[in-house]
């Protein structure tokens, strides 16, 4: 290449345009033959890292949401005096919250004593340090109030001891379903606070839609354990509507490149059929008294848009041109 070529010429052109304006709009120079490649990012690679969970995490997202939640009707429950129901409610919470999901996650993480070194520091502002030191909490509340309520409906102790067993294993649920909460829907803060595009993009929707599906989930298999009352039925009527209006609102809320994993993908029908299973059938189901088969529906939406969440940002991550997109929400 000589100095007089045109290719010279218009790198000329561009340095001084440069100099004096300071940026430089339109094309710059496509060398023919040249050695770098017309892909986006470095050289087609990608820019970022992808995710690398397998399906561990889906199910610690689906497990955690339904302890959380349960633990949150579980308080309402005992305010208005559903015993049973707080009860039942509490045991879930137990076994989802305290036994599966430390053992999905302690299995993703590869071996124990890495669940217990994130222990070892409290970062404030690392969802992950605060999602660990979360389930601790919630573990720490959820079986003593669980052991407390059910000596208080046992009866065993008479008197003073039961009132104070009574007025622990309210406490104990307070904290549980405060703790609750914050396992159900850090883990859409978890995700959408990384530079995977799609999860970037839809920050602000996904622990709303991780929250909104962890009390449907709860409810739902606290009737198909056979509570039937008018409750619980609207909590499924409510978070069917809300599910609904998320996947409008995912329908119509696209940024281009930046989520084309959710809407140009086949890891977004995922997503799209979760929404669907637990927005508009559910709704439908239970409003013309399919009250199992709306609660079965709820879970397995809820099991598969997490399912579909976690292939997206595996799509989104691989793809250079979306994370350059992203950078503009």
């Amino acid at each position: 290449m000589t100095t007089n070529s045109p290719s010279e010429k218009r790198l000329e052109e561009l340095r001084e345009q440069a100099w004096k304006e300071g940026v430089v709009p339109g094309r710059g120079v496509d060398v023919a033959g040249g050695p770098i490649p017309k892909k986006p990012g470095y050289y087609g690679q990608p820019v970022v890292k992808p995710p690398v969970w397998t399906w561990e995490i889906p199910l610690y997202f689906f497990f955690g949401g339904i302890a959380g939640m349960s633990a949150v009707i579980a308080l309402g429950a005992a305010i208005f005096d559903h015993v049973d129901l707080a009860r039942v409610a509490m045991w879930i919470a137990a076994i989802a919250g305290v036994v599966v999901s430390p053992i999905l996650l302690i299995m993703d993480l590869g071996r124990p004593h890495l669940f217990l070194n994130m222990l070892r520091v409290f970062k404030h502002r690392s969802a992950m340090s605060m999602g660990a030191w979360i389930l601790t909490a919630f573990g720490a509340c959820a079986v003593p109030g669980l052991i407390a309520l059910e000596l208080h409906a046992q009866q065993l102790f008479p008197g003073a001891l039961d009132q104070l067993l009574s007025l622990a294993a309210g406490v104990l649920i307070l904290g549980a379903a405060i703790f609750g909460t914050l396992l159900a829907t850090y883990t859409g803060v978890l995700i959408g606070a990384t530079a995977i595009p799609a999860w970037f993009s839809h920050r602000t929707l996904l622990p709303i839609h991780f929250g909104t599906a962890g009390l449907g989930s709860a409810a739902a298999v606290l009737e198909l354990l056979g509570h039937r009352i008018p409750a619980l039925n609207f909590i499924g009527f409510y978070t069917a509507t809300i599910e609904l209006a998320l996947l409008i609102w995912l329908s119509i809320d696209k940024h281009g490149a930046a989520d084309r994993a959710i809407h140009e993908h086949g890891s977004g029908w995922l997503i799209r059929i979760g929404e669907v299973l637990n927005g508009p059938v559910a709704l439908v189901l239970r409003f013309f008294g399919f009250v199992p088969l709306a609660a079965i529906s709820f879970l397995l939406g809820s099991l598969v848009s997490r399912i579909g969440w976690v292939a997206v940002g595996k799509v989104s991550g691989s793809d250079p041109e979306s994370v350059f997109a992203a950078e503009r929400y």
